[in-house]
């Protein structure tokens, strides 16, 4: 018997040349943003585009000031040099927010994410944070904000960006964000501080190589990032991730809805950290005691304790590896890195590495300049609506 054939797939439409025109400047744009200032023969190599294209193009991205001319290209041959294009950096100011639970560090970019100024302030109220992003507005010479991406600790839901208390968040946490947005002309975005972390790492940092990994976070509290395949996952609320309020084995009880006290935050925060070294007669920082000063017995505890919560996060999404991120990350080096993997080695089937970050606590303001960037970019590289029937084109 002969096989029947499956049933021939349609051919896909052709794309209009309206559409066509969209698909190839966010290409150019996007090459641009990742390699830099080229020509237009570079942009031609790089898109496949014929000549005339490109010239089209570079026309339509120069007349909406998006790009411009920066300089000429360096090489040798007859006649004057190619003209290299860049985006038009000033076109938009930016900024991002690292926040604590005391503390607030803004820094403000132009649309390439090129830091031009850095405030960092405590913070005891919501109007705090303002002063500090609007003195590092001042300091950038920037007249105005496009766009500001917060990172906070705390549950950020994805369906309306509300940021939310998990647990021992001051009051004036849950005020920023609708403060922000009344008194900045600014879209305001807010995004939990480990999954900005997360981002910076993936395109920055240790993850750089990995397609799917977790981010543990270790800092004054803990948490957790789960990048799968590429993709940032969130949960269905937000709360992917929240591994402060995992039950483990070793603490005095166990977390509630309200309070990680009983969880895993209890043997990995800094606070715990701190107990952890000061019972093993070291008196320093917590950091200084995951780089070793607190001695070999004390990263061996230390390592027990964390390949808890990464066994757990192992044998339920399998990520293939987990980087020790925040400040005690850092600080921890492979040398804390290598005794978590052979411990987790012994508690799970499932084959995972173990990675120190290469960032640290920075990665926070890191991967929010990253993601500010991206959503100006979204807005201010997308096509202008076609005019309404009647509408002169430009109105």
């Amino acid at each position: 018997m002969t096989a029947a054939r499956p049933p021939a797939t349609p051919a896909a439409a052709p794309a209009s040349p309206s559409t066509a025109r969209v698909i190839n400047d966010r290409l150019a744009l996007n090459l641009l943003q990742d390699e830099g200032p080229l020509t237009a023969g570079q942009l031609k190599t790089r898109t496949g585009l014929s000549r005339p294209s490109v010239a089209d193009l570079v026309e339509r991205l120069t007349g909406a000031g998006l790009i411009e001319v920066v300089g000429e290209s360096g090489a040798q041959r007859r006649g004057p040099n190619a003209k290299l294009y860049g985006i038009v950096a000033r076109r938009a100011h930016l900024a991002a927010l690292d926040v604590r639970t005391d503390s607030v560090t803004a820094v403000v970019t132009d649309l390439l994410g090129n830091p031009l100024a850095r405030t960092a302030l405590p913070v005891a109220a919501p109007a705090d944070a303002v002063t500090a992003l609007r003195r590092a507005t001042r300091e950038a010479g920037a007249d105005a904000l496009h766009t500001v991406m917060i990172g906070a600790p705390g549950l950020v839901a994805p369906d309306t960006g509300e940021l939310r208390d998990s647990t021992g968040l001051p009051s004036w946490h849950r005020d920023l964000v609708a403060l922000l947005q009344r008194e900045l002309p600014a879209r305001v975005l807010v995004e939990n501080e480990t999954n900005l972390a997360a981002l910076a790492e993936q395109r920055l940092g240790a993850a750089r190589d990995l397609d799917s990994f977790v981010l543990l976070w270790l800092g004054a509290g803990v948490g957790a990032a789960v990048v799968l395949d590429g993709r940032l996952r969130r949960g269905a609320s937000g709360g992917a991730g929240e591994i402060g309020f995992l039950p483990v084995p070793g603490t005095a009880g166990l977390p509630s809805a309200t309070d990680c006290g009983g969880g895993f935050h209890a043997l990995a925060g800094r606070a715990a950290v701190a107990g952890l070294a000061a019972g093993h007669g070291f008196a320093g920082s917590p950091e200084e005691a995951v780089a070793g000063a607190a001695g070999p017995a004390f990263l061996d505890a230390l390592a027990e304790r964390l390949a808890l919560g990464a066994a757990a996060v192992a044998a339920v999404v399998d990520p293939g590896c987990v980087i020790l991120g925040g400040e005690l990350g850092l600080a921890g080096g492979s040398g804390l890195a290598d005794r978590v993997a052979a411990r987790l080695a012994a508690l799970t089937p499932v084959p995972t590495s173990v990675r120190a970050s290469s960032l640290g606590g920075a990665a926070v303001l890191s991967g929010g300049r990253l993601a500010a960037r991206e959503a100006a970019q979204q807005v201010l590289f997308a096509p202008p609506a076609p005019p309404r029937p009647g509408e002169p084109r430009g109105a």
